[in-house]
């Protein structure tokens, strides 16, 4: 299963503008990527209600994954480890938004 570990930076979490941003490129990857942080269930990235509700607060450690059901013979390990870490650096720079 890929994963990714990244920060979310900016000032207000997961909240308002940076999920929308957030959720808008998770959308735009076409992949069905779960975030999660430690002690909870992982929500659908792909849902800005979902990720809002899920309380990713500035200086939070998540994870980002696909699972591997969903790697069929149109997408590689490495495209999906690729898109992860750019969703990650983007969690990353949105504190210097």
């Amino acid at each position: 299963m890929p994963t990714h570990k990244a920060v979310v930076t900016a000032s207000i979490g997961l909240h308002a503008r940076p999920a929308a941003v957030f959720v808008r490129a998770v959308t735009e990857t076409g992949l069905p990527v779960t975030i999660t942080k430690a002690g909870s269930p992982g929500v659908d990235a792909r849902s800005l209600l979902q990720v809002m509700t899920a309380d990713f607060p500035q200086g939070c450690e998540v994870e980002l994954r696909i699972s591997d059901t969903a790697l069929n013979g149109s997408l590689s390990r490495q495209k999906a480890e690729e898109a992860l870490r750019a969703l990650g650096e983007l969690l990353e720079s949105q504190g210097a938004a």
